[in-house]
């Protein structure tokens, strides 16, 4: 996450609102026209009282000898107040639809921004980060703003008008009544600010023990067939019901922090109401005030009485946000550790294929910097060539692979690593880290170990590798994978719904939509993980064969690197690569390499023998 300086708001304090202006900047119109119809609406309001005061000392009380010219003079006062009250019908109904739309429009905004956001992380992004930490702040965090963009804040704005506009209208009417009302206001408004630092803190971590809950419900729910394998159900829904007392824990101790603030505001207000009126009617009683006059100066000070109760209500709803809001900017401010250049380069193309050099390549992961995962790494690759990586698990064919896509950057290389003084990958002659991600990864084609099944209908998972590819040119990759047949028995064909990570599919079908969909890419350089690992044996040998095929261009020749554990799936690759610690120990054609009686011979001794 991005560091903090030293000018930063506390956590949850309710500055941290200023996070959303780059979001509300594209509405100035809606929130121009949204603060009009508010301040339309309190003027209306404030207008109702001045009419109540002519409708009954005009009206009312008049003394007025002639009942007829009396009814006509109170029709004409209800006539006003009716007036008013269509007013601030009309322009309460505009407010409330302006700001709703703003509220819905900028939560859209800021979901999509921290998702895209999100999407173009590194990896070492998510080796601190649990994916369900990241959609309860898409979800939950993103709701609490929604609410108080699209309702608190301009419920805070109405009243903070109306309550300024009852003050004034106090001074302007009764000013000895106004000094002790503002008193008054002061000793409600500083408790309730002492009170509000403690929920802003609870807001915060209840937010948080939220999130932990539903990282818990993530992981375990896209691994429920291992939970149940080992009958760990009731494990895990212990597990999550600890996490859940913890949120709730928090959120009594907030809840109870703003009852108390809740019952501070009504009951002081309530002593401010009933004092004004209490001193009021005095004096009514003693001649020095009409009862108009009295009703207009209680119904301002009601007015302000519920405005400083709304204000502390919205005040709470400020603080939830502020904390949500400070949650939802962390993650847009998160910077990931590949980005791409400044300058960029472009990749220079040529019919013959991508040329791929390691020249001494270090690399350790973040979360493992006292291990190496390559070491003085160095491997040329030849326009069109097969090569193939071997070795145990944890020698780094996966790391090869990674920092080939950069999801990482290298480490310092040695200091005789040519031309570039460092370790460095490069494409045809051209290091990766000057190139942009789209471009780089343009040109390279996955399949991985562990087939990614999206949920959706099989025809727009494999056009997943190209999305303007026709339906014809599916069909084809399809059949190039031999998934062609088994697609086709589904039981809408290729428009079946594959369900979530391909539920409804073996795992070798799953592979067989992977392979298709890098066919359908056709890059200048395909990475093969493990390719064929969950296919039977008469798949896997038509299979390799498409493979064995696909790695024909249409202009020129693919190079393709493959990572392989069975060795009998890679000895026609023009060379093969062992590594042994991060290291390349042997490599060559599979006949040398039995030859040579190392590494690979014992690995094929092993597997051929059994």
């Amino acid at each position: 996450m991005a560091s903090t300086s030293s000018s930063t708001p506390a956590r949850g304090a309710p500055r941290s609102l200023t996070g959303l202006l780059p979001f509300l900047r594209p509405y100035r119109a809606h929130i121009a026209l949204s603060g009009v119809f508010l301040v339309l609406a309190a003027l209306a309001t404030l207008a109702f009282p001045m009419a109540l005061r002519s409708l009954i000392d005009g009206g009312l009380v008049s003394g007025a000898s002639d009942k007829g010219a009396q009814a006509m003079a109170l029709r004409g006062h209800f006539e006003a107040l009716f007036s008013v009250a269509i007013a601030l019908g009309v322009f309460s109904a505009a407010r409330f639809y302006m700001v709703s739309w703003l509220g819905e429009r900028v939560t859209a905004d800021l979901r999509n921004a921290v998702y895209s956001h999100v999407l173009r992380q590194s990896p070492q992004f998510f080796e601190t980060t649990q994916t369900g930490e990241v959609l309860s702040r898409l979800t939950a965090d993103t709701t609490l703003v929604q609410t108080v963009v699209g309702s608190s804040l301009s419920m805070g704005l109405r009243n903070a008008v109306m309550g300024v506009g009852a003050l004034a209208m106090l001074v302007w009417t009764n000013p000895y009544v106004m000094s002790v009302v503002l008193l008054a206001v002061v000793l409600v408004v500083l408790p309730t600010m002492w009170i509000g630092r403690r929920v802003r803190r609870l807001s915060r971590d209840s937010q948080d023990r939220v999130a932990d809950s539903s990282a818990i419900a993530a992981e375990v729910l896209n691994a429920v067939p291992v939970v149940q394998s080992y009958t760990a159900e009731p494990r895990e829904t212990a597990r999550f019901a600890r996490a859940t007392e913890n949120a709730f824990q928090v959120a009594i101790k907030r809840t109870r922090a703003r009852a108390v603030l809740v019952a501070f505001i009504i009951i002081a207000n309530a002593g401010l109401l009933l004092w004004g009126l209490y001193r009021g009617t005095e004096a009514v009683l003693a001649g020095q005030m009409s009862a108009g006059h009295l009703g207009q100066t209680v119904v301002y000070v009601i007015l302000l009485a519920g405005a400083v109760a709304v204000l502390g209500e919205v005040y709470g709803d400020l603080l939830r946000a502020a904390g949500a809001t400070e949650r939802l900017i962390e993650l847009l401010s998160s910077r990931s550790h590949v980005a791409d250049p400044a300058v960029p380069r472009a990749l220079p193309t040529s019919d013959q294929g991508l040329e791929v050099r390691f020249e001494s390549v270090q690399f350790h992961y973040p979360s493992r910097p006292g291990q190496p995962a390559l070491h003085d790494f160095s491997l040329h690759l030849v326009p069109g060539e097969t090569v193939a990586l071997v070795g145990a698990s944890g020698a780094g064919k996966t790391t090869v692979f990674q920092l080939l896509q950069r999801f990482y950057d290298v480490d310092q290389g040695t200091q005789d690593a040519p031309q570039h003084g460092r370790g460095c990958i490069l494409l045809n002659g051209v290091d990766i880290r000057e190139l942009t991600l789209d471009t780089l990864r343009a040109h390279t084609g996955t399949v991985p170990q562990d087939a990614v099944i999206f949920s959706a209908s099989a025809m727009d998972n494999i056009r997943y590798g190209r999305p303007d590819a026709t339906d014809e040119e599916v069909m084809a990759a399809t059949r190039a994978a031999f998934a062609h047949d088994f697609l086709m028995a589904l039981p809408e064909g290729y428009a079946t719904f594959l369900g979530e990570r391909g539920v409804r599919l073996s795992g070798g079908q799953r592979q067989r939509i992977a392979i298709a969909r890098a066919m359908l890419k056709n890059p200048p350089l395909l990475l093969l993980d493990e390719a064929t690992s969950a296919l039977d044996a008469e798949s896997e040998r038509m299979v390799q064969a498409a493979l064995d095929t696909a790695m024909q261009r249409h202009t020129g020749r693919r190079t393709t690197l493959v990572i392989a554990h069975r060795l009998a799936t890679v000895q026609n690759a023009d060379r093969i690569v062992v590594l042994d610690h991060g290291r390349i120990v042997e490599q060559g054609p599979h006949t040398e390499l039995l030859a040579q009686g190392g590494v690979y011979a014992r690995l094929a001794a092993l597997q051929f023998t059994a």
